[in-house]
């Protein structure tokens, strides 16, 4: 097995923001580009990947996607998420990759190092069935994560890993408990809490086996896939990464476009 595939999974129907990956998205000079475009390019920019296809259910997904140049997979919609939606991809791709990534359509502003860092961990780590990117909150993003859970909001995922790296836990709550205090620093001050980036490298044998994997109560109670990982005891490394001055956010609620628009036009990303 060679080369690294990027699957970017993406579905019209979705629960929170119906037609999300179609949603466009004004850069610094004022142009638009849907949510899927935004996503495959920066998959294109990773240094390690081979391959960079999107799979989607949805012909108004895969039109969009074949209008900018993409390489489409049409897959079922009885995926149950994008870990699902992936695996079946590798399959009807035929592919023989050592690493399959799961870049998840909503994720525009990932760096490309951040991928290539999760191929490099597990690389390293033969015996981690996956690797997923987590980022250490300044005080200013910790602030985000708590106004979005007072007002009710799900907005970003925190997580949790032992000293070796290993995934401990991921949750929609912001965790660990922190006191109020936690960045007291100033806005850029570091904090002890971990946003978790909603990108994943898996072994192709992982990723295969996991569809016929039923979703357990944590999967199914905080609706984040990985879980089923953990929850079938299998490793998931949680690789740190740097921002390097980038910002970062999933767009994961309508409220979410502005703030995306803001970070583009910050960044003087077109």
């Amino acid at each position: 097995m060679t080369g690294v595939l990027v699957v970017i999974p993406a579905r019209y129907a979705s629960s929170r923001y119906p037609g999300k990956p179609l949603v466009r998205l004004r850069g610094a000079q004022g142009v638009a580009l849907t949510l899927i475009e935004r996503t495959w390019r920066a998959a294109k920019a990773v240094a390690s990947a081979d391959r960079v296809v999107v799979a989607t259910d949805d012909d108004r997904i895969r039109d969009t996607a074949l209008g900018f140049g993409a390489e489409v997979v049409m897959t079922s919609p009885e995926a149950r998420n994008g870990t699902e939606r992936v695996a079946e991809a590798a399959v009807t791709l035929g592919s023989e990759a050592r690493i399959v990534v799961n870049l998840q359509g909503d994720a525009p502003l990932t760096p490309p190092w951040f991928v290539d860092a999760l191929v490099s961990a597990l690389d390293r780590d033969a015996g981690a069935d996956a690797a997923t990117p987590v980022l250490r909150c300044s005080a200013g993003a910790l602030a985000s994560l708590r106004a979005d859970r007072a007002a009710g909001r799900v907005g970003g995922t925190t997580a949790v890993f032992d000293s070796a790296g290993r995934a401990l836990y991921f949750s929609k709550e912001v965790i660990p408990f922190t006191a109020a205090q936690a960045g007291a620093g100033g806005e850029g001050a570091a904090t002890p809490v971990f946003h978790h980036v909603g990108v994943y490298a898996y072994r192709p044998e992982a990723l295969a086996a996991y569809p016929g994997w039923d979703a357990g109560p944590l999967e199914r109670n905080e609706g984040l896939e990985q879980l089923r990982f953990l929850e079938r005891g299998r490793a998931m490394l949680c690789v740190e990464v740097e921002a390097r001055g980038r910002s970062f956010w999933e767009l994961n609620n309508p409220e979410d476009v502005p703030r995306l628009e803001a970070m583009l036009a910050e960044m003087s990303m077109e």
